[in-house]
């Protein structure tokens, strides 16, 4: 839930993410958030919105957080059973605090007053930019896509096909481009591709085999297993849901 409540983008939710590792986060809690965050923050879940539908949005959604809270699971057991290694933070031995009564004093601690809004709405009108820019990135390549590429050509290379699903992974997978960026081409690949599962796996297998991220978790964790069992675990399950969406 933080990770889909939180507005970063691919690459702003990895120093988040590496925080939660060094604060003692499990590395189940930590894949999850990556896995489930970089696309579904509050701006770019209008975007999609308005792009694409509410209905194909939510579902996208809910698929994300699926997958997070799966891969999430396999990532703890693999912990367990000792084919991964743990996290050099050692436990504090104090009982767990409940989470209702610290939130509660979170929000009495929180200051509501109008110059406190105004600073927020403030610094979130200047961080917003980073947003645009990649944004409009994005609708820029999607635009060129559509004026120089075909079709009959577009469909037939990313249409609803196993050969349309692997080029998408493909793509995805050599494109370095921010989760706003991304936004129009996978919404363009679920409207002109008529393809809803290229487009699923255009937003999810571009944060599976980011190699970016890859390097940041191998930096993190200091362990290069933990780093390719991110694609190793999530991609087939990315897949498989985008099979299901193109042919059910």
């Amino acid at each position: 839930m933080a990770g889909v409540l939180l507005d970063l983008c691919s690459h702003g939710i990895l120093m988040v993410g590496t925080k939660l590792y060094e604060r003692g986060a499990s590395l189940g809690q930590v894949m999850a958030f990556l896995i489930a965050s970089p696309w579904n923050s509050l701006s770019l879940t209008i975007i999609l919105v308005a792009l694409i539908g509410f209905g194909w949005t939510l579902l996208f959604i809910l698929l994300s957080m699926t997958i997070g809270v799966i891969s999430g699971l396999i990532f703890d057991k693999l912990v367990s059973c000792g084919t991964l290694p743990a996290s050099g933070v050692s436990e504090t031995e104090s009982e767990p605090e409940k989470v209702l009564p610290a939130l509660k004093r979170l929000i009495a601690s929180a200051e509501f007053t109008p110059s406190a809004i105004g600073r927020l709405l403030l610094d979130g009108l200047k961080d917003s930019r980073m947003v645009f820019r990649w944004l409009f990135f994005g609708l820029v390549l999607a635009t060129a896509i559509r004026a120089f590429v075909p079709m009959d050509t577009y469909q037939a290379f990313f249409g609803p096909t196993l050969a349309g699903l692997f080029m998408t992974t493909l793509f995805a997978t050599i494109i370095e481009v921010c989760s706003e960026g991304s936004t129009p081409i996978a919404a363009d690949l679920v409207t002109r591709a008529a393809a809803p599962g290229n487009g699923f796996v255009f937003l999810m297998a571009g944060i599976a085999t980011d190699y970016t991220e890859v390097m940041v978790i191998k930096d993190t964790t200091k362990s290069w297993k933990i780093a390719l069992f991110l694609p190793l675990i999530a991609l087939p399950q990315v897949l498989i849901i985008g099979f299901i969406l193109n042919f059910f």
